[in-house]
């Protein structure tokens, strides 16, 4: 059976809380952070809901004691927060110490800065420091720099809403081939009208809480977050005592290339990435306790994801819920805040309740966990499907 890649470390910054430790009050008390526009000013803020995090963007800044003269975009600022949390609580005190890297995912990278200021650009030089902020690379440049990593891997995926779980794969693989021997995993996505006028667009938000696997769903609420993994070796675990808060135990990628923008009506590309990740980890079926499911509360998605789940485990699968009723869809960042979400479920053996949910999906017989949970869980999936038919799935256990 293949040996799981140790987490030392996490931390989040979501609108159910701004740490570790009020995302999870939130979620045991059921408190959704899915409300009207209120930071961002669009011809649509009266038309959907979204979840937002707390802070402005000058309350980052501070939070994070830079210059009022920075450039960063409101990605970087959350991906900061959540990545220096990861480190503090993974007890890193000298990041050169070992081979360390960072994998960060985005989506929306810089563009509620270019946004904002694009006309600005060209009337005078007053904001035009936010050219440079623009590209996705940039967010990760500026959380390495918070972090102080700067002489090894530094680099940014972007595979749509599974790249968390990508980046959280990635860093597992590197460290069992030996080429680092710590790296912060994670992603980060702000709010932007960018992505507010795309997914309209694509007429799947909600103008009401959004409902996963319910039969009347209406679409999904975007979010905004960031959240951090610290993947660490044996070798560094074994050395200084490390407290380990679970494993990567599997995980697998696979792509239907069955649409841009939807997933296969039966989820071959979900079922391919949930049996990767079953072979990774040296798993069967039976060794799930609970799924995350990547549930976005659109037509097509749940009705894929549902039929993939009953593919790979029957039609009496483990307990599973999304928890994008809480938080919204965060999109590259989601892999990796339902990653600390299952780390957690594991931790305090709880399956998280599936909000909102009132009507049995006529296609099939499965139905969500509707209340918070006590059960005893060794193992976790976590499913993030994106756009391109490119789907993760990531496994997550006690043991390694």
């Amino acid at each position: 059976m293949s040996k799981g890649i140790a987490i030392t470390g996490m931390g989040i910054i979501s609108a159910i809380g701004n740490n570790v430790a009020e995302n999870f009050q939130s979620l045991m008390e059921g408190k959704k952070g899915i409300s009207k526009i209120s930071k961002i000013e669009t011809i649509h803020k009266d038309d959907i809901m979204v979840g937002e995090v707390a802070y402005t963007n000058s309350e980052l800044v501070d939070l994070l004691g830079l210059s009022t003269e920075n450039n960063y975009s409101r990605t970087g600022l959350l991906g900061a927060i959540a990545a220096k949390e990861a480190v503090a609580n993974a007890g890193i005190k000298d990041m050169k110490a070992y081979k360390t890297g960072l994998i960060s995912a985005t989506s929306v990278g810089g563009m509620d800065m270019t946004e904002k200021y694009f006309y600005d650009y060209l009337e005078n030089d007053t904001n035009r420091r936010y050219i440079e902020s623009h590209h996705a690379g940039d967010s990760t440049q500026k959380i390495a720099e918070q972090l102080g990593i700067d002489n090894s891997l530094i680099t940014t995926i972007s595979t749509a809403c599974s790249s968390a779980a990508n980046a959280i794969m990635l860093g597992a693989r590197l460290i069992k081939a030996g080429q680092l021997d710590r790296v912060i995993v994670g992603g980060a996505d702000c709010m932007s009208k960018f992505t507010i006028n795309g997914f309209k667009t694509l007429m799947i938000l909600s103008d009401t809480y959004n409902t996963p696997f319910d039969e009347n769903r209406k679409g999904l609420n975007l979010g905004e977050a960031a959240a951090f993994l610290v993947l660490e070796s044996e070798a560094i675990v074994k050395a200084e005592n490390k407290t380990v808060l679970g494993y990567v135990k599997g995980y697998g990628n696979a792509n239907d290339a069955f649409h841009q923008t939807a997933s296969s009506d039966h989820g071959d590309g979900a079922t391919l990435a949930m049996e990767k990740a079953l072979e990774v980890a040296g798993f069967t079926a039976k060794d799930i306790d609970y799924i995350n499911a990547h549930g976005t509360a659109t037509g097509n998605n749940d009705l894929s994801e549902g039929r993939a789940i009953i593919r790979v485990f029957g039609d009496s699968p483990p307990e599973f819920s999304s928890t994008k009723a809480y938080t919204g869809h965060t999109l590259a960042a989601a892999g990796a805040i339902e990653a600390i979400y299952s780390v957690l479920a594991l931790q305090n053996n709880v399956i998280f309740p599936n909000l909102n949910f009132k009507t049995q999906m006529k296609e099939f017989n499965i139905t969500p966990q509707l209340e918070a949970k006590e059960k005893r869980i060794q193992s976790v999936m976590s499913n993030s499907f994106g756009f391109g038919g490119n789907c993760s799935t990531v496994i997550f256990s006690k043991e390694q």
